[in-house]
């Protein structure tokens, strides 16, 4: 659909669940506009294998849930945000219901499966897509909605603040962003009396990753520059379990096929190595002490991989349960119902973000966030799977309820510059850019991965802090592209990455950090102001 005119009453950066379930309650009284970057569908919610957490099973109870996200998150939650989410989430799958989602049902229930960290079976899900699931029933949602406009192929720059005015006034006060137009090279202003930011994680700044290829913390990058705290991005999950092959890469391997009885071997002696790292929850441990284990017997043996192993279980349970991986797998040369499956750990989640409170409000007036782009205190120091799509629901809602709620005292925006590019010409130098791009993702899995150390910490600080002067000067001298846009915004997430990670003196949760193996009493959030 055309945009048409550029000023709308409310802005979306992002079209995952977050940025349409924000945009569907907004467009009961507003005009809203939801640019995306590439497809409609190109972001993480597609993507999304597993389910979403809810408490709909008579035996479970909204105290476990919560006290399951924060054993998960190593007590580095904020209670309050995990009771207001957790709270909310049956009306959140009562909403998707209504939208059309087909989850599975057992005679008249929902079917419940159960994932690592979770003491119940409470995951909701279509198969083993979920995701694409919900992504298709709130996109045809907003197609049919009048009052929403879908902008695909648009990757933003910036957000405009007070500093973008025709009368500079130096305010943090948001009014919409600069958006690039993939398709004509034109960068234009989109104006809105509020703004959400739903633009996802920063997973591309790793070397291996399971996020799609449009991860790369633009949203993250943005806020920041405009003033916007960020918090605990030290905390990056990897999952434990992405498919290793040589041609196929970032195909995740859900943490259900380890919820629904899967093994992990040594691929050689055939040892099941859980149980040498944490006996008493075995393959259901949280995912970084999965991972972790994981990464040591891969580091002290020199693997490649190990197995994951649910051949045990009868073939039409493994079918059922996992039709695309089973068949995606097959389409390898692997048939799961007869034999393991070689997996590695791989980048998956950015539990970090930009700072919002309980109504999705960031540190910026007209500025909101929700999804994987926020630091809401839910995760901690780690993602309990399957709570990010609930997230995305909640915090969408509660943003566009608050914005609703005070409507009446946003301002119209000013006049706005228009985009400058008479001081810039095109590149004649693109190898910059997949040079800078290539080096800091192998750096940042190199020495800022699953284990750290302090020595290696400073060390990606010393080569970000040398590209930043040579990103800066290619930003200043050419025209954007977004594999530039794309580029400035992968670095200054790793900067703020590294900043967390020299910040916490302490391993907790996903941080493990060798020169600092124990756990401080109390925990503490880190948080970067601009």
């Amino acid at each position: 659909m055309n945009a048409g005119s550029t000023q709308y009453d409310v802005l979306v950066i992002g079209s995952g669940a977050a940025g349409l379930t924000a945009a569907l309650s907004l467009a009961t009284r507003l005009k809203v506009l939801v640019l995306a970057k590439g497809k409609l569908t190109s972001g993480s919610t597609a993507w999304a294998q597993g389910g979403i957490a809810a408490v709909l099973d008579a035996g479970d109870t909204f105290d476990d849930h919560i006290r399951d996200t924060m054993v998960a998150g190593a007590g580095l939650n904020d209670r309050e945000t995990v009771e207001f989410v957790i709270e909310r989430a049956p009306a959140a799958i009562d909403r998707l219901c209504e939208l059309g989602v087909p989850f599975n049902r057992e005679s008249d229930h929902l079917h419940l499966t159960r994932e690592g960290g979770h003491s119940h079976r409470r995951i909701v899900h279509v198969d083993d897509a979920t995701g694409w699931a919900v992504q298709a029933a709130l996109l045809k949602a907003a197609e049919e909605n009048a009052n929403i406009t879908l902008l695909p192929h648009h990757s933003c720059v910036d957000l405009i603040t007070g500093r973008h005015e025709e009368k500079y006034s130096g305010s943090g006060r948001v009014w919409g962003a600069y958006a690039l137009d993939e398709t004509t090279g034109k960068v234009e202003a989109y104006k809105a009396r509020a703004t959400v930011l739903a633009a996802g994680g920063a997973g591309r700044v790793y070397q291996f990753s399971t996020a799609p290829r449009g991860a790369t913390g633009d949203g993250i990058a943005m806020a920041w520059r405009a003033g916007a705290r960020v918090s605990n991005m030290e905390m990056m999950q990897f999952h434990p379990t992405c498919l290793y092959n040589l041609e196929v890469k970032n195909f995740l391997i859900t943490e259900a096929v380890r919820g629904e009885g899967g093994r992990l071997f040594h691929p050689e002696t055939g040892h099941r190595f859980m149980a040498d790292y944490d006996p008493e929850r075995m393959e259901l441990a949280p995912r970084d002490v999965v991972a972790r284990a994981i990464d040591d017997q891969i580091k002290r043996y020199g693997l490649d991989y190990v197995h994951l192993d649910i051949s045990h279980e009868p073939p039409e349970f493994v079918k059922e349960h996992f039709p695309t991986i089973h068949e995606k797998l097959l389409g390898l040369g692997i048939d799961m119902t007869k034999g393991p499956i070689p997996v590695v750990p791989a980048q998956h989640y950015t539990c970090g973000g930009v700072v919002i409170d309980l109504d999705g409000r960031t540190d910026l007036p007209g500025l909101y966030a929700a999804g994987e782009v926020t630091e809401s205190g839910l995760h901690g120091a780690n993602r309990l799977a399957s709570n990010s799509l609930l997230e995305c629901f909640v915090f969408g809602d509660a943003a566009a309820k608050d914005i609703l709620a005070r409507w009446d005292s946003f301002d119209a925006p000013p006049r706005i510059r228009e985009w400058d590019e008479s001081r810039v010409t095109d590149s004649d130098e693109e190898v910059v850019i997949k040079q800078n791009w290539t080096e800091i993702r192998r750096m940042m899995w190199n020495y800022v991965g699953i284990v750290r150390t302090t020595k290696r910490l400073e060390r990606a600080k010393h080569r970000i802090d040398l590209l930043a002067s040579e990103i800066d000067d290619y930003y200043g001298h050419f025209r954007v592209t977004t594999d530039l846009i794309e580029l400035r915004n992968l670095h200054q997430c790793a900067d703020l990455i590294v900043q967390s990670a020299l910040r916490r003196h302490e391993s907790r949760g996903l941080h493990y950090i060798l020169d600092y193996p124990e756990t401080d009493e109390v925990p503490n959030d880190t948080v970067l102001v601009p």
